[in-house]
């Protein structure tokens, strides 16, 4: 069909979109009201969309189609679903069998601990999805907090000392300088007799 108007089409139902009513996502033009999830229908914006090829998506059902598969997953923590998606169009393909490596040589990471790093805190194996770095070691998410408060702690904003990580507000009460105008405060100066 020719483009008589010369305006974007949109990428849902294909008719000219005009200024007023055109939303952008990832190069294409859409019409305000065809931005919708093309399976629950429900209204999209620019935090809720997610692409896949030319099809658009809510983030919920993208990832019920698209994201990983297995128990915890898409479904909020702690639960488990049996829903395979066949109502999204996903065809359930049955997984292999778990077939153990006959490879003697196995690598310098894979012969620690059974394939995985051991936690600092806490001495439990450290797995991809639950693994913070922090101090040059990998830590559990829960097990990554300073040592004296238990505050929760970002690479960034640590310290550590011996092997064990601090917030910076611990580290420096316990191992910081001493002396006048230290660990009192911003400016203060504390003389005791």
């Amino acid at each position: 069909m020719p483009n008589w108007g010369g305006g974007k089409k949109c990428g849902v139902c294909q008719k000219t979109v005009y200024f007023a009513e055109e939303v952008q996502c990832e190069g294409s033009s859409f019409h305000k009201s065809c931005f919708l999830c093309m399976v629950c229908k429900k209204n999209l914006d620019s935090t809720t969309v997610a692409v896949h090829g030319e099809e658009i998506y809510c983030k919920s059902c993208y990832g019920k189609k698209y994201g990983p598969k297995g128990y915890g997953y898409g479904q909020g923590a702690g639960t488990l679903s049996t829903d395979k998606g066949e109502s999204l169009g996903i065809k359930h393909e049955e997984a292999p069998g778990h077939r153990p490596t006959t490879n003697p040589n196995a690598s310098k990471f894979a012969q620690k601990i059974g394939g995985s790093e051991r936690c600092p805190r806490c001495g439990q194996a450290v797995y991809a999805a639950e693994k913070v770095i922090g101090a040059g070691k990998s830590w559990h998410k829960s097990c990554f907090r300073c040592a004296k408060c238990g505050k929760g702690l970002e690479s960034t904003t640590l310290a550590d000392k011996d092997g064990e990580i601090y917030c910076k507000g611990c580290y420096a009460k316990n191992f910081g300088p001493k002396g006048f105008g230290f660990g009192q405060g911003a400016g203060a100066l504390v003389h005791s007799e």
